[in-house]
């Protein structure tokens, strides 16, 4: 019986293993391919392991935007593309939050006409994302005058019913007597919000902030349509036009130097808050 356990547990492990390797090893190549020199990748077989080009092929990506004659060879640094979708990242999931954190407040511990109504049309808004508005959503930003600016970029798509819904249902998990007794103590219901409930809702702001964030750095089709300016792009569509389109020819060293900068903050931001997002999301579920 115990050898039989011993058998499934290494099985399970040599199984996840096998599932890491073959996941990660695409994120590898492009790894190795931004290391090497273009006539590496263009002659096959490409090598596997890293190659002596890495600073010069990320130093160029960075801050000059890949060699000229090559697709998607604007002259817009990465670098610059890079702030672009942390700003519109950062300014997205922050924006989500402040209001969703708000909607549900106020759907939780405050009672208004037709306030179960409100919800549920604010929740039937899940079956329509960004793709299907996005007619209206251009044509309000344009008549507002904010294209290629960060403010048309993101203030059309921090309204959240994703985390509106996980909010009030956290907040529901709130024992009523701590309501009464803060009441009983002369809380009023701001400071009840800021005393209170944002404390105690620091895992779910972790969790709900992680995906908001990945949320906002992956857009592709929006920030497309709204920025004409080179210098607005974000690094998502910037990987996209390094990919040559007919005879153009692409500098894949830059292209994939490129699209491993655009996985690190991703990375970065997932790794740094994993512990709060598992508990987040844990807890949204009580």
């Amino acid at each position: 019986m115990v050898e039989k356990k011993k058998t499934a547990y290494w099985m399970t492990h040599l199984g996840l293993i096998c599932g890491v390797v073959l996941i990660f090893f695409p994120v590898w190549v492009a790894f190795v391919g931004s290391t090497v020199s273009q006539d590496d990748i263009i002659y096959p077989p490409l090598p596997l392991l890293p190659g002596p080009h890495l600073i010069d092929n990320y130093a160029n990506a960075l801050f000059r935007g890949g060699p000229e004659g090559y697709a998607g060879a604007s002259q817009v640094p990465v670098i610059r593309m890079l702030m672009n979708s942390a700003i519109m990242a950062f300014g997205i999931a922050i924006g989500k939050i402040i209001i969703s954190l708000l909607s549900a407040f106020a759907f939780v511990y405050f009672r208004f006409p037709f306030r179960k109504t409100a919800f549920w049309l604010i929740f039937i808004t899940l079956m329509l994302p960004v793709e299907v508005r996005i007619y209206p959503t251009y044509e309000v930003v344009a008549n507002l005058g904010l294209l290629n600016s960060y403010a048309g970029l993101i203030f059309p798509l921090i309204a959240s019913a994703t985390a509106t819904f996980l909010f009030r249902q956290f907040f529901m998990t709130i024992p009523d007597e701590m309501v009464e007794a803060a009441r009983m103590d002369g809380c009023k219901p701001m400071r009840f919000f800021f005393d209170i409930l944002i404390p105690i809702s620091k895992t779910n702001l972790a969790a709900i902030f992680v995906i908001m964030f990945l949320f906002g750095w992956n857009q592709f089709l929006y920030p497309m349509l709204l920025t004409t300016d080179p210098n607005m792009k974000t690094i998502v569509m910037a990987v996209d036009s390094m990919i040559p389109a007919g005879d153009d020819y692409a500098h894949w060293p830059t292209v994939f130097a490129s699209a491993i900068l655009a996985m690190l903050p991703p990375i970065i931001i997932i790794i740094s808050m994993q512990k709060f997002f598992v508990k987040g999301l844990l807890e949204s579920d009580k």
